[in-house]
């Protein structure tokens, strides 16, 4: 099974706060950006049999100016940073219970929040249902619109990342990436 992933474009945030869970507004710069992001998925020349989206706005969005009707899956959802959601990096790094986060974002989850590990095995129950034909029965090719962090775990899953490599792998805002499950 081919799945296409496109990571949502970029946020009308400061590249210094720290979003996942949270619904932030786009750039004005989203006409401009999501162009390229149909242009692109349509000279792949892909029929998609199953379109699915994560349910945060600046996804869902995406999809509909490329012209696509996805289903929402929570588990397409951002790493969730619970209590630093919305908060400075500069101001998490000096928060203390930033500090286990910080020593093993895999297996340490940030307060009220998730793990990288926990994101990793929701996109792979995703993915096994997907695999499996439960989400969509007899699919080749599913198209994702989804996050940045979404997309370096289906990467992992998929064999064509070394987690301990992810986050220098970060697909650009638009960005497009192809796995095989």
């Amino acid at each position: 099974m081919k799945i296409v992933l496109v990571r949502h474009t970029s946020v009308a945030l400061p590249k210094e706060v720290c979003y996942g869970y949270t619904d932030v507004p786009l750039k004005e710069t989203f006409e401009e950006e999501a162009t390229v992001v149909g242009r692109n998925l349509e000279a792949m020349g892909i029929a998609f049999d199953a379109v699915f989206c994560s349910p945060l706005s600046r996804c869902r969005k995406l999809a509909a100016f490329c012209g696509y009707s996805a289903v929402d899956d929570s588990r397409l959802m951002e790493l969730n940073f619970g209590d630093f959601e919305m908060m400075t990096f500069d101001d998490i790094y000096k928060d203390p219970r930033s500090k286990s986060f910080y020593e093993d974002f895999f297996n340490n989850r940030v307060p009220n929040g998730e793990s990288f590990g926990d994101q990793l095995q929701r996109v792979r129950s995703f993915l096994e249902q997907l695999k499996s034909g439960a989400l969509a029965p007899g699919a080749e090719n599913v198209l994702l619109f989804t996050h940045g962090g979404v997309l370096l775990c289906a990467q992992i899953i998929a064999g064509v990342v070394k987690r301990e490599e992810a986050f220098d792998k970060l697909t650009p805002y638009g960005g497009i990436v192809t796995i095989t499950i």
